[in-house]
């Protein structure tokens, strides 16, 4: 059994896990394209059993989720951009904002408007 992503138009709108020929057997191939994506795959980097990366090969650059692209051109999927500043990075295809997530204690938020972190207090 795998994971399939259901793309219509360049956007997944259904991830099932099947058989492959579940595909050849009761879907209409009108109706949709399956690509298959792999749970284990995430920022281009296949994670083993134990939740560590285990050097195989990622697949299509991250597990398909609801909404997500899937670009045809690098056979990859990634993340609608979650603000307009944001870069998306070709080697992990995951979204990067312009000014790194400080490493502290406490809870941040991105802030569009401020193009900037915000560190909230508790």
């Amino acid at each position: 059994m795998a994971h399939y992503a259901k793309v219509n138009n360049g956007i997944v709108e259904q991830v099932i896990v099947a058989e492959a020929d579940f595909f050849d057997t009761f879907v209409d191939p009108n109706l949709g394209q399956w690509i298959q994506t792999s749970y284990n795959t995430l920022n281009n980097i296949h994670y083993g059993p134990d939740g560590k990366p285990d050097g195989k090969l990622a697949l299509r650059g991250n597990y398909a989720g609801i909404g997500y692209i899937y670009d045809s051109e690098n056979d990859v999927f990634y993340s609608q951009k979650p603000y307009e500043s944001w870069v998306l990075n070709k080697n992990t295809w995951s979204w990067e904002p312009p000014i790194p997530m400080p490493i502290i204690e406490k809870s941040c938020y991105w802030d569009e408007q401020q193009r900037n972190w915000v560190i909230q207090n508790d």
